[in-house]
């Protein structure tokens, strides 16, 4: 007698069951039709975090959310726009994001990257390539980078996850803007140092003679 659904089942589901649910498809899904909302609101915008990452090509290794950048002066609209695509908005603690839920999935709605407000050279320098078949600006992996150095703090200081990414982003990214921008700062320097002891970057890092 059969004690109750297979591992592949879900309880009460008709015909026996369904597939669990798939996190790294169902963030594709909200990330796609996030986008498509963006759309239509003639704004610029840009995909950010790690779904930006796995859009240049590296693996999926999503966190809990979906990212998108957008100019602080264009939330009005945007926000009103994905709430009549039926996406719940809320109010975050933090002042430089707002909060969205779709299909399960969270998103962040971002006004400040890297500490600076999200501009319209930020988004310029996006670069539209396709996400699960579906075409968006996309984060530089020049500012991705950027964005996670300048996250860095001794509460999250995960190197593992930025690796892979400096591995297989490195001929993409101007790593002479992150020396300079970023080597005063002792946690990012360390992982910039990382990179050349790992021989995935060359810094001149001689000071001026002067």
């Amino acid at each position: 007698m059969r004690q109750g659904p297979a591992p592949s089942e879900t309880p009460g589901s008709p015909g026996g069951g369904r597939l669990p649910r798939d996190h790294t498809q169902a963030i594709l899904e909200t990330t796609k039709h996030v986008a498509a909302l963006l759309k239509t609101t003639g704004k610029p915008f840009a995909l950010a975090g790690s779904v930006a990452a796995f859009a240049h090509g590296l693996p999926a290794r999503f966190q809990h959310d979906t990212d998108f950048c957008v100019r602080p002066e264009d939330s009005g609209v945007v926000i009103e726009a994905l709430e009549e695509g039926g996406i719940a908005m809320r109010r975050a603690p933090e002042d430089w994001l707002v909060k969205g839920r779709s299909g399960g999935e969270e998103i962040d709605l971002i006004f400040e990257l890297a500490r600076r407000p999200v501009s319209t050279e930020l988004l310029a320098r996006a670069e539209v390539r396709p996400v699960d078949s579906v075409w968006m600006p996309v984060l530089a992996p020049t500012d991705l980078m950027d964005a996670r150095l300048t996250a860095l703090c001794e509460h999250y200081c995960d190197f593992g996850d930025l690796l892979p990414m400096a591995r297989m982003l490195r001929e993409q990214i101007d790593w002479d803007r992150m020396n300079r921008e970023h080597r005063d700062a002792p946690l990012s320097d360390a992982f910039l140092y990382l990179l050349e002891r790992l021989h995935v970057v060359d810094f001149d890092r001689r000071e001026d003679a002067s």
